[in-house]
């Protein structure tokens, strides 16, 4: 059984049926009061989901570290695409990684799989803003994890 709210690396990820190119996530459990009157997921959870996925994500990476003191990661955009119902009790992977970077921001999508199954998609456009909330450049350091973690090209 996958471990809840444990970050997840590529192996762990490839025993659970969870195919490369992913190799970031974490597993838990549809609680109760995560589900809406239409007995599934409500559409607000999986921004929650995938905003601690994310935290975790620049945490567990050391991302957090290259970031200039009093600047901040802001999320610009945000898309979620559902394919299927996730209902109470369901296990469920949702998986992150980085895609893209700009000069300034940085794409990650997300995934949720239940049962091996794809059930929900989503993406971030996160921006890096310094204390006067003006966008900085992103640091080479920080490009290089995204490159040899998860691939991710300059757009």
């Amino acid at each position: 059984m996958t471990p809840f709210l444990t970050s997840l690396y590529p192996e762990a990820l490839r025993r659970a049926g969870i195919a490369e190119p992913w190799s970031y996530g974490m597993a838990d459990r549809v609680r109760f009061g995560e589900i809406d009157a239409l007995n599934h997921v409500n559409n607000v959870e999986y921004l929650r989901w995938y905003e601690t996925l994310r935290v975790n994500y620049l945490h567990d990476y050391g991302i957090y570290k290259y970031v200039v003191e009093n600047s901040k990661f802001v999320v610009k955009t945000v898309g979620l695409n559902y394919k299927t119902e996730v209902h109470h009790g369901a296990n469920y992977i949702n998986v992150a990684r980085t895609t893209q970077m700009r000069n300034t921001s940085f794409t990650m999508q997300y995934v949720t799989f239940v049962d091996g199954q794809i059930t929900t998609t989503g993406d971030a456009v996160i921006v890096l803003l310094n204390a006067d909330n003006r966008k900085c450049a992103l640091p080479d350091a920080m490009r290089q994890i995204f490159i040899t973690l998860d691939g991710a090209v300059q757009a």
